[in-house]
């Protein structure tokens, strides 16, 4: 990678999830160098640039992890020619091996390091594994809070079984790829389609009633939306209760109205 630029301060990190410890790294920059590492992501690859108006700049991980700490300074030097500044977190680590900190940045880098201190909510050290862990649990919550906004995945349209519309209700079915999925349940969404934001409730996981593949489904609450094509993007504002089986589709369908009735109350 190679920039011919006037860049003068910069911030390095993974940046996965552009959360509210990110902004504060963010803010005093002019551009974000992002650690790209392919994989369990809060903000696949591009997407973190949908996040911040500051150039977004990609090395991948598996480019430069043999660095050692002087030749990453030195890579930053001749992509950044102008550069006077860099920004880090507290915990920040570079090198092969992790084996330099952000202390060590200062002593390479003749210029500014800015070294922003642990960031917090509720009493939370904010970091995109924490928010991980959160989703994984269910808690969409403290991942929202931590974020500094809902957590919002994508995917294309896909065909289900066909059992919502004739036996149940009407959703539409998302291939999601890439992103960090929360538990597998049921949850108080809201859905973009058509450049519109709709309330809904959403289910992801196995559809263990039924034919126990992986699903994420969305219904859209109080409309009825007709044939939809292309993407659709989901934010999980709530969790409503987790994926277990029924033994009828009766019973299902009994809980999924009162799945309905409660992710009304939280979004309408």
């Amino acid at each position: 990678m190679k920039y011919n630029n006037q860049i003068k301060s910069i911030a390095i990190g993974s940046f996965d999830g552009i959360h509210i410890a990110h902004q504060r790294l963010i803010e005093q920059a002019e551009a974000i160098v992002i650690i790209e590492r392919n994989g369990g992501y809060l903000t696949p690859g591009y997407k973190r640039s949908l996040y911040t108006s500051k150039v977004c700049c990609f090395y991948h991980f598996d480019k430069i992890r043999s660095f050692t700490p002087q030749e990453f300074v030195a890579k930053l030097r001749e992509d950044f020619p102008a550069l006077e500044k860099i920004v880090v977190g507290y915990d920040f680590a570079f090198g092969k091996e992790k084996v330099g900190d952000a202390v060590h940045l200062g002593e390479l880098f003749n210029g500014e390091v800015s070294i922003v201190k642990e960031v917090s909510c509720e009493g939370i050290s904010v970091h995109s594994s924490t928010i991980k862990s959160y989703l994984r649990d269910g808690n969409v919550v403290m991942a929202n809070c931590l974020l500094g906004r809902t957590y919002c995945i994508d995917g294309n349209i896909v065909k289900g079984q066909g059992l919502g519309k004739k036996k149940l209700v009407p959703t539409l079915n998302l291939n999601v790829k890439e992103y960090q999925l929360p538990l597998e349940g049921v949850y108080a969404t809201r859905s973009k389609i058509n450049k519109e934001w709709l309330p809904s409730v959403s289910f992801l996981g196995h559809r263990v009633t039924t034919d126990g593949s992986f699903a994420v489904e969305t219904h859209i609450l109080n409309r009825d939306i007709g044939i939809v094509h292309g993407k659709v993007e989901l934010e999980f504002v709530d969790f409503i209760r987790a994926n277990r089986k029924f033994d009828t589709l009766d019973a299902l369908k009994i809980e999924i109205q009162n799945d309905i009735l409660n992710a009304k109350k939280i979004l309408l």
